[in-house]
């Protein structure tokens, strides 16, 4: 029998238990242990509320741990309740599917000025992640600042624009639904730091832009090379950049929102007496081979909030080396060191969709086979877990405790929603244990 434990409940860890189930059939139990009561990571607290088709991957999930040889066990803190050493002395293999939830630092001058928010802080708060549930965002003011020109930058813009109609069928918190519907924002801007060739929004994003109800979207056609120069793109950029093009080419359209795209700046420091009150930038420029410079240019833009949408970082856990520079566990194609194996974003950085951590969890378990094909072991895995969590009075959540959890936020839904999510870990765990007071 081979013991395996996958660190981290979101897509990389539940491929890769599809995985192990695929391939060693009924010689594994595979235990899925995440810190938080409730499972699928990225699905549940990072796709945007909106976008209910991409969340129902987790019917997949639901499928690999209703098996009889996967567990999830939620609760369990690594580093705090167990830690790296004693899971690597209970099971064959370990594998770090940890995700990236941190966020990359801005790292210029004012960057810690209250009013300046992280993407994973915001989206979090918007998706009721307990971690940023009493984050307070300044709605309050008329104009806000998106860094970044990915998926992420867009799908905040689109929650900040959105009116609370327009939120029909999403599983938005509730408080950020409040909260959002007294929003006084007027004004959104989206910077990036290249141009409009360089962007990594899909074409799909942006047109969800398109149909928001009272935004309207604006781009400075000087911002474009010749429209001669989108045959080279990939067949997806290059949609996305005629969709730019469209914003671009059409009259103003009297809405009470605008949403405008600043290419080729960068930001070089947050001023203000206390708060956010501007955001400077550097003009810049992108040579042919796609080497960014400065050109020593500087403007204000003024700014009631700032959220950075540039990138994420796996937190480190400690005696599991580290890659400082590129935020991720240090590993050579998946592998840590004996028996310790990183998959998804804690493998490779924060790239790549949902699906790709599909071949990616497939790749680690041909690894681990391959390892340990020629090893006998006899460590006890979940047993041991059990025994060692019960004399540490731990107290993990099962699967069939997130069902009851699952029941409880369906039953508490608003009309039309498919959830109304616990924000804290104290309601999950009454939802678990079927207290009625959670409800």
């Amino acid at each position: 029998m081979r013991h395996i434990a996958i660190v981290g409940s979101g897509p990389a860890g539940y491929y890769t238990a599809e995985a192990c189930t695929k391939t060693f059939g009924e010689n594994a139990r595979v235990d899925i242990i995440d810190r938080m009561p409730v499972p699928f990571g990225l699905i549940r607290t990072g796709v945007a509320p909106d976008h209910q088709s991409i969340k129902a991957v987790s019917q997949r999930y639901d499928a690999v741990s209703l098996g009889d040889n996967v567990r999830f066990i939620g609760n369990v803190s690594i580093g705090q309740d167990v830690s790296i050493a004693e899971l690597l002395s209970l099971y064959d293999a370990v594998v770090l599917a940890t995700g990236a939830p941190n966020d990359r630092t801005l790292d210029v001058p004012g960057d810690d000025l209250p009013g300046v928010i992280g993407s994973a802080a915001f989206v979090g708060w918007y998706n009721g992640h307990p971690d940023h549930a009493t984050l307070s965002p300044p709605l309050n003011g008329d104009h806000a600042v998106i860094l970044g020109n990915g998926n992420v930058a867009l799908d905040v813009a689109r929650i900040l624009a959105k009116t609370p109609e327009e939120f029909a069928g999403s599983d938005i918190a509730r408080h950020a639904l409040d909260v959002l519907a007294q929003s006084s924002l007027t004004h959104i801007t989206i910077i990036g730091r290249r141009g409009p060739h360089q962007i990594a929004m899909t074409p799909k994003e942006l047109e969800e832009l398109e149909r928001l109800e009272r935004a309207d979207m604006q781009v400075s056609a000087s911002d474009f090379p010749p429209v001669a120069e989108d045959a080279a793109l990939e067949p997806g950029l290059r949609k996305s950049v005629g969709l730019l093009r469209t914003f671009a080419g059409r009259d103003t359209v009297n809405k009470p929102m605008r949403v405008t795209f600043d290419f080729f700046a960068m930001p070089v420091a947050v001023e203000g007496e206390g708060k956010v009150e501007r955001l400077i930038v550097e003009q810049t420029q992108v040579d042919e081979d796609g080497h960014l410079a400065g050109t020593g240019e500087q403007y204000a833009i003024e700014a009631d909030m700032i959220i950075s949408c540039i990138g994420y970082r796996t937190p480190p856990i400690e005696g599991v080396p580290y890659d400082v520079d590129h935020g991720r566990f240090a590993n050579q194609d998946g592998r840590i060191e004996p028996g310790l194996y990183c998959v998804g974003w804690a493998r490779r950085g924060p790239t790549g969709t949902i699906g790709t951590n599909r071949p990616d969890g497939y790749d680690i378990v041909e690894r681990i086979a391959s390892d340990l094909a020629s090893g006998v072991t006899d460590r006890s895995g979940d047993s041991g877990l059990d025994a060692l969590l019960n004399e540490r009075g731990v107290a993990p959540v099962y699967f069939s405790d997130w069902q009851r959890i699952d029941a409880a936020e369906r039953d508490r839904a608003r009309d039309g929603a498919p959830r109304e999510k616990f924000t804290t870990v104290e309601d999950m765990l009454a939802a678990a244990h079927g207290e009625d007071a959670a409800r």
